[in-house]
C-alpha cells in the first residue's frame, strides 16, 4: 500500500525513526512553495538557506535509498499550495495513506488538519522526535500554579533529563550562573574567525528572481557561508566546542562594533530546521566540557545549556499553551509604525545602525542585540507588535514563528502582559554602554537625557515609564524604576517627554 509522507522545510531530521528502514511503498514529499516564501517578506539569505538545506536533505536521504518527490520553486508541476500539492501527489501515485510530522507552527498545524479532513485516504501524524518536551508538557507542568517562571521549568528539565546533576543537586552547587554571563568584551580574549562553508548560490537566487519572490536584506551569491548540511552543522558544533565554548558564558551578552558573532555558536538555524537536535548539541557540549573541565569553567557551559534546555524548550511550550490568541496580544496598546531605517540600517544611533545593519547584511544578530538594542528601541517608541513580529520573523535566518513570536511579542515587546517575562526589558543608554562598544562611536551622548546630542534611549526610557505607569503600578519588579520616576522633578520630566515626543514623531531623523 503506497504511503505519502510529507517533510516540511524545518523537519530535516535524518535520524527520525521514519528513516530506520527503506520501503519502496513510501514516497517522501518535499516542496519549495510560494505559500511559504510569501506569508511574510523573508531575508534572502533565509530563503536560500532553507532551500539549500531542503535540497541537501533530499539528496542525502535519496542516496540512502529513500524515494522522494521534490518540487523546486519553478518546477512546472509545483502547484505552490500545500493542499493542492498533497492531493496531486496522492492521486498520481494512487496512494492509500498520508502521513506527516507534527508541524511547529500553528498555522501549518491547522492547515494540515484541514487537509487531512478532506482527503479520501487515511491519514496520521507523528512526533518530529526533535525536542526534549512534548507540545503541551509545559502547560501540564504549570497546571494549577499561580505564575510561570522559566527558572522552575529549567530546574525540572535538568532533573528529568539528568543534565549537569549530582544526584538531585546541580553540578557546581548552583543552578544558574547568569550573573557570570554579563561581561563586556574589550578586545581580549581574541575571537577566532567564524566557521564558514563557502558555496555559490547564484542558481537559487536566479530562481527567486524568476519567480519574483520579494525578499529583504542582501546576499553575496558566490560566498554564501551558512552551514546547511548535516555534515556542516556537526562541524560547526565541533568548532564551537573547541574554539568558542571556553569564553561563551562570559561574553554571551556582550556587543561590539567590530565583532558580530563574538563567541556565539550560530547553531540556531541548524537546530530550528532540525538538521541537528538539541540533545545532540547539549550532549556534544557536555562531553567536551567533561573532557576539558580543567580549561573550561562551568559558567561557560551552564549558560549555553540554559539557552537550549531552558529557554528554547520554554518558548516552544509557551507557544503551544497560548496560541492562537497569543499572536494578537497587545497589552500595552502600542500602535506606532516601524521607522524606515529598520529596512535600511541608516540611522545616527550607532547601536541600531550596527545591530540592524548586521541583521540586514547577515540575517543574524545575537539575543542581546535583538532584545536590548532593537527590541528595546521598538518598545520604547511604542511600535505596534504586529509590525515588530513581521520584521523579526522575516529578517532572521533562524526565525520560525514558534520561537520568534514568543521572544518578540513576549519577552521583547511585553505585548503579552507578562506571560513570558515578569517585567518589560527596557533600558536607557546606560545598559547599552555597559555591555558594548557602541556608545563610544555614536553621534549621540549616552550620558545626556535632553538636548540635540542626547541619546534618544534616555528620554524614551523615562517617557515610556511615564506613559505606561498604570500598566506597571502593581508589578513588584518595576517598583524601583517607578519610585525613581515618581521622585523626578515635574519640569524635568516634562522636558524629557517633550524630547521623547519629538523623537517618536520623527524617528527617521535620528
Amino acid at each position: 500500500m503506497k504511503t505519502v509522507r510529507l517533510i516540511l522545510g524545518d523537519q530535516l531530521n535524518q535520524n527520525h525513526s521514519w528513516f530506520n528502514s527503506v520501503d519502496d511503498e513510501i514516497i517522501y514529499l518535499m516542496a519549495e512553495m510560494r505559500q511559504e516564501t510569501d506569508y511574510v517578506k523573508h531575508h534572502i539569505q533565509k530563503v536560500v538557506a532553507f532551500f539549500l538545506a531542503m535540497r541537501n536533505f533530499k539528496d542525502d536521504m535519496s542516496a540512502k535509498g529513500h524515494q522522494f518527490i521534490y518540487y523546486t520553486l519553478n518546477d512546472k508541476n509545483n502547484l505552490q499550495q500545500l493542499d493542492k500539492i498533497i492531493s496531486k501527489v496522492i492521486e498520481e501515485n494512487n496512494a492509500k495513506n498520508f502521513e506527516y510530522q507534527l508541524p511547529d507552527e500553528f498555522r501549518l498545524d491547522q492547515q494540515l488538519q484541514q487537509i487531512c479532513s478532506s482527503l479520501q485516504v487515511t491519514s496520521s501524524h507523528y512526533d518530529t522526535e526533535h525536542f526534549y518536551t512534548t507540545r503541551f508538557e509545559l502547560k501540564e507542568f504549570y497546571q494549577g500554579k499561580k505564575q510561570m517562571v522559566m527558572e522552575s521549568f529549567y530546574r525540572m528539565m535538568r532533573k528529568k533529563h539528568g543534565i549537569m546533576m549530582n544526584s538531585d543537586q546541580p553540578e557546581g552547587g548552583k543552578w544558574n550562573y547568569d550573573k557570570s554571563n554579563r561581561n563586556k568584551w574589550k578586545g581580549q580574549p581574541s575571537i577566532p574567525h567564524e566557521k564558514e562553508f563557502i558555496k555559490n548560490v547564484e542558481d537559487i537566487i536566479q530562481e527567486l528572481t524568476k519567480s519574483n519572490v520579494e525578499t529583504i536584506g542582501v546576499i553575496n551569491p558566490r560566498t554564501f557561508a551558512w552551514p546547511v548540511t548535516n555534515k556542516e552543522c556537526i562541524s560547526t558544533l565541533d568548532y564551537f566546542c573547541n574554539e568558542l565554548l571556553p569564553y561563551f558564558g562570559d561574553y554571551q551578552d556582550a556587543m561590539h562594533d567590530d565583532e558580530k558573532f563574538l563567541f556565539h555558536s550560530r547553531l540556531s538555524f541548524a537546530m530550528n530546521t532540525k538538521i541537528i537536535s538539541p540533545k545532540e548539541v547539549i550532549d556534544t557540549v557536555l562531553d567536551h566540557y567533561y573532557e576539558n573541565s580543567k580549561e573550561i569553567e562551568i559558567s561557560q557551559v551552564e549558560g549555553f545549556v540554559r539557552q537550549i534546555l531552558g529557554w528554547r524548550e520554554y518558548m516552544r511550550g509557551i507557544y503551544w499553551k497560548e496560541m492562537p490568541d497569543y499572536q494578537h496580544l497587545n497589552k500595552l496598546n502600542n500602535k506606532n509604525k516601524l521607522p524606515n531605517f529598520f529596512w535600511t540600517g541608516e540611522t545616527k544611533m550607532n547601536c541600531l545602525q550596527k545591530a540592524i545593519g548586521q541583521s540586514l547584511d547577515s540575517s543574524y544578530a545575537h539575543h542581546i542585540q535583538r532584545l536590548m538594542v532593537i527590541g528595546n528601541f521598538a518598545l520604547l517608541t511604542q511600535i505596534d507588535p504586529d509590525e515588530v513580529d513581521k520584521w523579526y520573523l522575516g529578517v532572521y535566518i533562524d526565525a520560525i514563528e514558534w520561537v520568534e513570536i514568543t521572544n518578540t511579542r513576549g519577552m521583547s515587546q511585553f505585548a503579552d502582559g507578562g506571560i513570558v517575562a515578569t517585567k518589560p526589558y527596557v533600558s536607557s543608554a546606560n545598559y547599552i554602554n555597559k555591555m558594548s562598544s557602541y556608545c563610544g562611536n555614536c553621534h549621540y551622548s549616552h550620558t545626556k537625557k535632553i538636548g540635540e546630542n542626547a541619546c534618544p534611549f534616555n528620554s524614551l526610557y523615562w517617557n515610556f515609564l511615564a506613559d505606561k505607569k498604570e500598566h506597571f503600578k502593581d508589578n513588584q519588579r518595576m517598583n524601583m524604576m517607578m519610585a525613581l520616576l515618581n521622585k523626578m522633578d515635574g519640569n524635568k520630566l516634562a522636558e524629557i517627554q517633550k524630547r521623547a515626543a519629538s523623537i517618536i514623531e520623527n524617528l527617521d531623523a535620528f
